[in-house]
């Protein structure tokens, strides 16, 4: 971060991407400089450092689960669920 550059401080249930390992998450709470963070489909939260989240746009949000839904139609498997 840059001098006079405001952080990035999210709210929970916000949407943020870890800028370490690239995840996506929703936010559920923060314990000091960490937040936590759960996969948008669900599953094991993880812990980020305030620094490390970044903003992330709906389009961004959605690319996974697109991608997945992509993926199964393609091999024949059209559930959604």
């Amino acid at each position: 971060m840059s001098r006079g550059e405001i952080p990035y401080v999210p709210a929970v249930g916000e949407t943020a991407r870890d800028s370490i390992t690239g995840r996506v998450g929703r936010v559920m709470g923060h314990e000091g400089p960490y937040y936590q963070l759960r996969p948008l489909n669900g599953g094991k939260e993880w812990d980020a450092k305030a620094e490390h989240l970044v903003p992330v746009s709906l389009s961004d949000a959605l690319r996974p689960a697109v991608a997945e839904v992509n993926s199964r139609t393609k091999w024949g498997d059209a559930r959604w669920a």
